[in-house]
């Protein structure tokens, strides 16, 4: 014969682990898309025109001569 008298309590507090696991799912799949969704490239610092010609003059890309050409037209304007 079976034994009627137990069923449902087999598994004892079993429904909490299964929304425990749940739940992680489902902040594990949200984890993941903010992770994949979020924007790779830096922020724009929005550098001004001088501050360029700085780091390009710093590097070597232009001599002095062009550097402070260029610095003077970009105080004229």
């Amino acid at each position: 014969m079976m034994n009627w008298g137990n069923y449902g309590w087999g598994m004892g507090f079993g429904w909490i682990y299964m929304i425990i696991f749940w739940v992680l799912v489902i902040l594990g799949i949200l984890y993941l898309v903010k992770l994949f969704t979020r924007s790779t490239k830096p922020e724009d610092k929005h550098e001004t025109p001088l501050e360029i010609l700085k780091q390009r003059y710093a590097k070597g890309e232009i001599t002095r001569e062009e550097f402070e050409k260029m610095r003077d037209e970009l105080m004229k304007s």
